[in-house]
């Protein structure tokens, strides 16, 4: 379902961004099997995403963007991941911070402003930058190798990032870093992409989502001016979790590996109605066994599909949730998305791990939702914690 205020727009004749996702989805999925095979970086879906108006689907419609919520953004994004799950990936780490962006009273207004009409004007992507070699990522704790130091003129910065997911295309860059101070801060600092002293390392060679340009990015000394510092706090202030930024997180990753997990489904019904072994002389569709297995798969994207969008619409409507609950969604779906890829590939056996069939492919994609922060370990302990009182 989309949210009321979607339906309303389309209903006054304003776009319905629904079907331009699903008509881009197509495009896309033809696509994804060579992005995913040479590991290039789908330039030309984002060129296609910009013209739609999707680069602008959280940007506020003061400026000029669509002004949608969480929970038509995560249908958008579901769609997309459906068809090419490395560029959902991209859109939704640009779509998140523009959302955070247009809520957030700590972000510069001028700098929000400034994203959110480039990102409606053209392929102006943002993502934040935080994982490093050594630290690994910042939601385990920890202070970054990257320092930002302070001059008369401008902060100058150096560090090293890694999975910077959508490096190739990104304009704008959020770098996670300490400050140089006495006490140092951490933070967000607002970095334009091919300043001098900025490297792209492309590193990427991943198991999956191979098309998402997830390289290293390498700072040496980069200039940026003394107001790109956009939240920067004691340590100790960053304890708390952003609960509004974890929500939206766990949803968008939620909808990503989601819609992997419904183009195995949509695949697998398709080869089970078309194989018609000789000993059987039937379908394998006609098998009991294949039936209950299908059933068990609806089940699970059922159970997703109301998580993804209840949750979504709490956020939409304001209920106070917390980053714990947020954290059960995201374990919840992305779980049962990988037990769905992996009841399928039960049934396909060879078939379904050849590279001519695009089921392998998408078992590799929905296993990195097990990587993806917050991690299984993080939240089981958190929920724990919590129950024990601790």
């Amino acid at each position: 379902m989309v949210t009321s205020a979607a339906q309303g727009r389309a209903a006054h004749g304003e776009p319905d961004y629904i079907a331009r996702a699903e008509a881009l989805a197509t495009s896309f999925a033809a696509r994804a099997a060579e992005h995913d095979r040479t590991g290039s970086f789908p330039f030309e879906n984002f060129r296609e995403l910009s013209e739609a108006g999707l680069l602008s689907l959280t940007v506020p419609a003061a400026f000029g963007g669509a002004g949608a919520g969480v929970r038509y953004a995560a249908r958008v994004i579901g769609i997309l991941a459906k068809a090419d799950s490395s560029t959902a990936l991209v859109l939704s780490m640009h779509t998140i911070n523009h959302l955070v962006m247009a809520r957030s009273p700590t972000w510069p207004a001028r700098l929000s402003r400034k994203l959110a009409r480039e990102s409606v004007e053209g392929v102006a992507l943002v993502n934040a930058l935080r994982v490093e070699p050594e630290l690994g990522s910042p939601a385990r704790g920890g202070l970054p190798a990257t320092v930002a130091r302070r001059t008369e003129t401008g902060w100058r910065l150096s560090g090293h990032k890694i999975y910077s997911t959508g490096s190739p295309i990104l304009k704008w860059y959020l770098v996670w870093a300490r400050t140089d101070e006495a006490e140092p801060r951490v933070g967000q600092f607002l970095v334009r992409a091919g300043l001098p002293g900025i490297r792209i390392v492309e590193t990427w060679d991943h198991h999956g989502l191979r098309a998402s340009g997830s390289h290293d990015v390498v700072f040496d000394d980069v200039v940026i001016p003394l107001d790109a510092e956009v939240d920067v706090r004691k340590p100790a202030d960053w304890r708390a979790p952003d609960v509004a930024q974890a929500a939206v997180h766990t949803i968008f990753v939620a909808a990503i590996y989601d819609g992997v997990a419904r183009a195995a489904r949509d695949w697998l019904i398709s080869f089970l109605k078309q194989r018609v072994p000789a000993s059987l002389g039937a379908p394998l569709a006609s098998l009991p066994r294949a039936q209950e297995i299908v059933g068990a798969i609806e089940a699970r994207l059922a159970a997703n599909a109301r998580l993804i969008d209840t949750f979504a619409r709490d956020f939409d409507d304001g209920v106070d949730l917390s980053s714990g609950e947020s954290n059960v969604i995201k374990l919840t779906v992305t779980n049962n998305a990988v037990v769905i890829v992996e009841d399928a590939l039960s049934l396909t056996g060879n078939h379904g791990l050849s590279r001519a069939n695009p089921l392998e492919r998408h078992y590799r994609d929905v296993l990195c939702g097990r990587v993806h922060t917050p991690q299984d370990d993080s939240t089981r302990i958190g929920l724990g914690r919590a129950a024990l009182g601790l």
